[in-house]
């Protein structure tokens, strides 16, 4: 975790930022104010950033990019960047580039995010990254990362056992049954077996409740979704198009999540035991992020 404060920086907390390491790429998700500084303070390498990922272009979520961008330019980054952004974010990229682009000798490649329903926007062999709309009163998103399943090993004692052939080891590592001339067959499921389990994560940036978003996150592992207010404060979250500790908690109990964290805090309430306690009521595998640390999702 970067930084988990809202729209005001507090000590030791800062804004929304977030890196996600699968199997050795980085994904930077959201890069508010100082994200610089994050990234050097918890010895995070820049210069391993595979995407960017921006939820929406409230500064708060984007005011770190141009001193980044600027950052890797003076570091001769030469391996390209990708950046998923929704359209508005490609006028501040041009901006960027107009006045401050000298010196990225990098190629940036900008992905405009349209989508009005869960849509991949990023395949790799490792991972399937999906886009979705949140509900914030302009265009915002969010994002699941899912890890892409590894082949299927074939079990050393199946090959003794049924005295497979080739063509047969080939047949079940693609998941297909064995069905032998004698109308026998062997399954697939018990001959074969994966390294890993893959894991799952969902970013859900500021968002208000709405009827789709635990459908369309059903299945993932850990969620980070927003909490920005606690319960006394929820009228301000209705009016500000943001959650509460309970919306969250509703959110990531419906989609049926193994863990939920959350973050985004509000400035104005420093008690963060106070957000936890909260979620835990309805979703007792809720944990408040806080700046610098780090999450398994495995486990």
């Amino acid at each position: 975790m970067m930084g988990t404060a809202s729209a005001m920086p507090v000590v030791g907390r800062g804004q929304s930022a977030q890196v996600l390491s699968v199997h050795g790429r980085l994904f930077l998700i959201d890069c508010g104010e100082g994200v610089q500084g994050a990234l050097v303070r918890f010895k995070v390498p820049m210069m391993r950033i595979d995407s960017i990922f921006i939820s929406h272009i409230h500064g708060d979520h984007v005011f770190g990019v141009f001193g980044l961008l600027s950052t890797l330019g003076m570091l001769s980054r030469t391996m390209p960047l990708n950046i998923y952004a929704p359209p508005a974010f490609g006028p501040i990229l041009k901006f960027f580039l107009s006045y401050y682009g000298e010196g990225v000798n990098y190629e940036i490649r900008f992905t405009p995010l349209k989508m009005t329903a869960p849509e991949v926007i990023y395949r790799s062999p490792s991972v399937e990254i999906k886009a979705f709309p949140l509900n914030h009163g302009i265009e915002t998103f969010g994002f699941i990362f899912a890890e892409r399943p590894s082949p299927l090993n074939i079990k050393k004692e199946s090959i003794e056992k049924y005295s497979l052939s080739l063509a047969e080891i080939g047949s079940l590592k693609r998941g297909e049954d064995v069905v032998r001339e004698d109308g026998s067959v062997i399954s697939a499921e018990e001959t074969t077996y994966r390294k890993m389990v893959p894991a799952s994560y969902a970013y859900c940036s500021d968002t208000a409740p709405f009827p789709e978003e635990a459908e369309w996150l059903r299945g993932v592992d850990v969620i980070y979704h927003e909490a920005t207010y606690v319960m006394e404060n929820a009228d301000k979250a209705l009016s500000r198009h943001h959650s509460t500790t309970v919306d969250a908690a509703r959110c990531a109990l419906e989609a049926g999540a193994r863990k939920l964290i959350i973050g985004h805090y509000s400035s104005r309430n420093k008690d963060i035991p106070l957000y936890e306690s909260e979620c835990r009521e309805v979703f007792p595998a809720t944990f408040a992020a806080s700046d610098g640390d780090v999450f398994d999702l495995t486990e």
